[in-house]
């Protein structure tokens, strides 16, 4: 499947993405600190640090490996990641160890059904044009034997948000909500928001969330 956002991601403004969004571990820390009042690490803790260390789990859209260095951290040690733009699999190699990161597509993820505990995304959702988010959220739900959660930008209703000067590559809603209304299936488990705490971000708020099979 090819898109207009895959080509936007895929070029230079993924790449400068890429270079302004690379945080070491303790930046990132203060990051989320500043912005949530917590780390992503506590975030992810509410929502499913009760899977077992050694559960299979998927990032799909690694970037530069923060989240899956944050996983490390926790104590997962199975971790598999899927990015599409290949700048950022090259340095999400050299950020992270002992993590099987192949460049590829959210659209098309080269693994069988049920392959892993849990399928994750985070801020990668709110860059799929809403048009397409039945295909790639259907490439999550195939690939999860059990679990999908995300972290992505939340609003009520789809709003799209110009983005450093550009249209149409960044939304925000309910994804948690849409996963539901496509897959009826999916259980709810955990729903969170959390709103931004920075001056410049106040009224803004981010969805942690996670359904089961």
């Amino acid at each position: 499947m090819h898109t207009e956002q895959i080509d936007f991601w895929t070029g230079t403004f993924g790449k400068e993405y890429t270079d302004r969004n690379t945080r070491d571990q303790q930046e990132w820390d203060s990051f989320f600190i500043n912005y949530f009042g917590c780390t992503k690490l506590e975030i992810n803790n509410r929502c499913f640090g009760h899977l077992p260390k050694d559960a299979k789990i998927l990032e799909v859209g690694t970037n530069t490996g923060m989240q899956l260095a944050g996983l490390q951290r926790m104590g997962f040690t199975n971790l598999y990641s899927i990015e599409l733009q290949w700048y950022a699999v090259e340095k999400a190699k050299e950020y992270t160890k002992g993590i099987n990161i192949i460049q590829g597509s959210g659209f098309d993820i080269p693994f069988k059904d049920g392959y892993f505990d849990l399928v994750i995304t985070n801020g990668v959702l709110i860059h799929i044009a809403p048009k397409d988010l039945p295909a790639i959220m259907s490439e999550i739900v195939r690939c999860s034997k059990q679990y999908i959660a995300g972290f992505e930008y939340y609003a009520e209703e789809c709003t799209d948000i110009n983005y450093r000067g550009n249209t149409g590559f960044l939304w925000k809603m309910d994804y948690e909500a849409k996963y539901r209304e496509l897959f009826p299936q999916l259980k709810p488990v955990y729903k969170q928001l959390y709103p931004y705490l920075n001056s410049q971000e106040q009224g803004n708020k981010d969805c942690m969330y996670l359904l089961e099979k």
